[in-house]
């Protein structure tokens, strides 16, 4: 086995920097230093835990240039797409500053006692398995109310972030957190499992794949340990006839583009009816012309390339397998290195890997629908259920399909994504459990009854 870990800039291939995998023992430390600051830190009033969230988004916003640097060199995500990744981090920290206090307050109960209410106390040491995808945002949207609700943290990266892995944990260390308190682990797929398994560790957290959460799930679960499960997705983005294609177009395209469509919320089925699709398709494919690819370090780009070679040979797995059962290649479907050109998929069907599988890279899977109902229909075939969106002008009769959409979100007339106002998570293969909001700071409390006579 490896014990190294060797990170890469995507554009250029060259490589940045090798790290060395933490033995058993220098895991162990860590895991008993986390339950020995957790003692400690339980204990802290949420006064205390809630004014360090500022001085966290004070050093977040001073380093934001260097974060998103790093954020960009390590998995080619463009560097204006980065600084907006940081920036919404810090959002993230002040929406939990200003209400934690509220969301881990005593629930009062009325009931037959003197005194009865619910207590929010934290778990322990908790475990998160992270992806490189967004590589701070998805960590600090698990840390944040989980530090925050008195809990401790250790971190599993992805392997190719490894920087920002470790630079995170010296963010909340140099903003005032304790030594301990938010740890980043160089560890390998074997070692997470008897971490997950250690006494000390009292539930996971994991952002990746269907299979990576079907094996965490399956550890976590023999050892009776919570877990949120965040997962991938094959989200569809519905177009009725009445849709303003002038106005949301680009709004369109960016959902499926954004971060050269490495996101599990991205839309990857474009359902159009039929009466609007010979229009939508010109209007889509005219956008993309309007992207501009570059440099991934280079401000002005909006596209750079996938984070990964074994990537991009997965994404035209996927479109060859396609092609060959049917699909049409209406735009792109070229590569060079990293870099996989937007890509347009026409007559696209049910038993093809562009409509059944989560396409992680730049293409778009535009299907026809006979009308309203067949485009919904289209879109509840699929194993996943993390989102669909909508786009219409007739609001009223979109609403109508809230009770009817199985997915954990639905959008109307915007792209899907996470706001830490709302709580985020999917159905089905999707994953379960909610981060964000307050349902994502009481994931991982108990939440104890208390009744007095």
């Amino acid at each position: 086995m490896a014990n190294t870990i060797t990170t890469i800039y995507p554009f250029t291939g060259e490589v940045l920097k090798k790290y060395t995998l933490f033995t058993d023992k220098e895991i162990d430390t860590s895991l008993h230093k986390s339950e020995e600051v957790f003692l400690k830190w339980k204990k802290q009033s949420l006064q205390n835990r809630t004014r360090l969230l500022q001085k966290l988004a004070d050093v977040l916003n001073q380093q934001k240039k260097e974060y998103a640097n790093l954020i960009t060199i390590e998995m080619g995500k463009p560097y204006r797409e980065s600084v907006a990744e940081i920036e919404k981090c810090i959002r993230l920290i002040d929406f939990y500053e200003k209400n934690a206090e509220q969301f881990l307050a005593d629930e009062l109960i009325e009931t037959e006692a003197k005194e009865s209410f619910i207590s929010y106390d934290p778990l322990g040491c908790i475990l998160a398995v992270m992806p490189w995808n967004y590589p701070f945002w998805q960590v600090m949207r698990f840390a944040i109310p989980t530090i925050t609700a008195g809990n401790t943290a250790i971190l599993k990266h992805a392997n190719n972030v490894t920087g920002c892995a470790l630079a995170i944990q010296d963010l909340f260390e140099a903003s005032g957190y304790p030594v301990g308190c938010f740890q980043t682990l160089l560890a390998s797929h074997k070692q997470i499992e008897k971490i997950i398994e250690n006494d000390i560790v009292k539930a996971v957290s994991l952002t990746g794949s269907e299979k990576a959460g079907r094996t965490i799930a399956e550890i976590a679960g023999k050892n009776l340990k919570k877990t949120v499960l965040e997962l991938g997705g094959n989200n569809a983005c519905i177009v009725w006839e009445d849709a303003d294609l002038d106005k949301y177009m680009d709004t369109i395209v960016k959902a499926r583009m954004q971060n050269a469509g490495q996101s599990c919320i991205a839309a990857k089925r474009f359902i159009v009816v039929d009466e609007i699709y010979d229009n939508f398709l010109e209007k889509f494919k005219e956008a993309l012309k309007n992207i501009k690819f570059g440099a991934p370090l280079d401000p002005k780009t909006e596209l750079g390339t996938l984070a990964r070679i074994d990537l991009v040979e997965e994404v035209q797995r996927q479109i060859d397998e396609s092609i060959e059962k049917g699909a049409i290649v209406l735009v792109g479907n070229r590569r060079n290195n990293t870099f996989f050109e937007p890509t347009i998929l026409i007559n696209v069907k049910s038993g093809m890997p562009a409509f059944d599988e989560e396409i992680f890279g730049p293409v778009a899977a535009i299907i026809r629908a006979k009308n309203r109902d067949h485009a919904f229909k289209l879109a509840s075939q699929s194993t996943f259920g993390l989102g669909i969106m909508l786009f219409t002008q007739n609001v009223e009769e979109a609403k109508k399909q809230i009770d009817h959409v199985e997915d954990g979100t639905f959008f109307i007339n915007e792209m899907i994504k996470s706001d830490p106002r709302l709580p985020f998570g999917g159905t089905k293969a999707s994953g379960y459990g909610r981060e964000l909001s307050r349902e994502g700071i009481l994931e991982f409390v108990n939440k104890k009854t208390v009744y007095i006579k």
